[in-house]
């Protein structure tokens, strides 16, 4: 979000239209699609709450909340919910002048960290949690690539070795909050990859790209898509050894073309465009 708002006249309603233009409609309709199948086949979703307040609440992304966890009908979409929270503090900081946004968000988001502890309940305590914090790296990484800070390729190269050594080791860290577990091994691999591109640049490869293009649509069907599939699988017999695979290549066969049937012509009928100046009209 910094990188693509820094040095840009976008204002907090532009930015939170655009954002919701991206993110709701193609979570709305998985959300549906999935509250359908959890009525009609319960047994296939063990922990997912399909009652009407539940899907109400997960369309807007304030679902209902268990051992402080947020439990949308889409499972993982409880992500989405901590990128709304964070998409409203960042509209507000593109209110202020530029130099003073960076101090903004890195006190909103530690005061509201700091809310956490001090909070006994509610939705207020869940959306406040330190996981937040993964956003405030995000926006240092990004505050360093645009005014130019590198590393030598090397070094790049070894934060993303130790950051995937912490991330596999994060299973025997069962105790410790997720953002020191999880969070830290995540910077470590975003920031050598980042600045190790830009030592080295890496070969532009078109599927690679067409996948990241797909990733979100990846990321909202993924876990209904490989439901369907491996029940599709059992019913057919295929062999338990070749079933992984098939869930994989058959869950992204169908990931891939909800991005180009369902996702790409919604964002290009709702995205609005921004008016040229008359000197290019």
């Amino acid at each position: 979000m910094w990188i693509t708002t820094d040095g840009k006249p976008i204002g907090p309603r532009e930015f939170m239209v655009r954002r919701l233009i991206r993110i709701m409609p193609l979570y709305w309709i998985a959300t549906a699609a999935t509250f359908a199948v959890a009525v009609l086949k319960p047994q296939f979703f063990f922990n997912t709450n399909s009652s009407i307040g539940n899907l109400i609440g997960s369309l807007f992304f304030v679902p209902i909340i268990r051992n402080e966890e947020l439990h949308p009908v889409v499972e993982q979409g409880w992500t989405l919910s901590y990128e709304m929270f964070f998409y409203l503090i960042f509209s507000i900081s593109l209110t202020l002048p530029e130099f003073r946004r960076l101090w903004f968000l890195m006190t909103a988001l530690a005061t509201a960290v700091i809310a956490h502890y001090l909070l006994p309940f509610g939705y207020v305590r869940v959306f406040t949690q330190p996981v937040i914090l993964e956003f405030a790296a995000g926006i240092i990484i990004g505050r360093l690539w645009k005014q130019g800070f590198r590393l030598p390729f090397h070094t790049a190269i070894g934060l993303m070795i130790l950051g995937f050594v912490l991330l596999l080791a994060s299973d025997l860290l069962t105790h410790v909050d997720r953002v020191i577990c999880w969070g830290i091994p995540a910077v470590l691999l975003l920031s050598g990859a980042v600045f190790a591109e830009r030592e080295r640049a890496a070969p532009k490869l078109a599927f690679l790209h067409f996948l990241g293009d797909a990733s979100y649509s990846i990321y909202v069907w993924h876990v209904l898509t490989g439901i369907l599939v491996t029940a599709l699988l059992l019913r057919v017999g295929v062999p338990h050894a070749v079933q992984p695979a098939l869930i994989v290549l058959g869950s992204l066969a169908f990931t891939i073309v909800c991005h180009l049937y369902i996702e790409r012509p919604i964002l290009r009928k709702m995205q609005p465009t921004r008016p040229q100046p008359a000197y290019r009209r």
